[in-house]
């Protein structure tokens, strides 16, 4: 078979990682916090008794924040969590601008 060196190259599909999540969004870590979190929260519930208002948000706050970091964002992050760790790594991370100049000739004009 002549010509056919097509037989080694397979075609994966864009949902293949999808199998390896739990829930089809959700890996083993973001469960772990969405479940310490809404287990914090129910700590504090049945701890006190009778909190005003203010204080009912405030118990419930670690679960809506563990929530909200594993809410899904398909399109080009995993989750928000994911979203918030590369925007802190791009804001952080030491970034060089290399220019050329205007007045430098570099050889052939029609590479630049």
């Amino acid at each position: 078979m002549e010509g056919n060196n097509n037989r080694n190259i397979f075609i994966i599909p864009a949902n293949s990682k999808k199998s390896q999540l739990i829930l089809s969004y959700f890996t083993l870590f973001d469960l772990i916090i969405f479940a310490c979190g809404v287990g914090f929260s129910l700590i504090l519930l049945l701890t006190f008794k009778n909190p005003p208002f203010y204080g009912m948000v405030l118990m419930i706050l670690p679960a809506l924040i563990s929530a909200f970091l594993i809410l899904p964002l398909p399109p080009h992050y995993h989750n928000v969590m994911t979203f918030i760790g590369n925007f802190n790594r791009y804001i952080v991370s030491t970034k060089k601008y290399h220019w050329r100049g205007w007045c430098a000739s570099y050889g052939d004009r029609t590479k630049r």
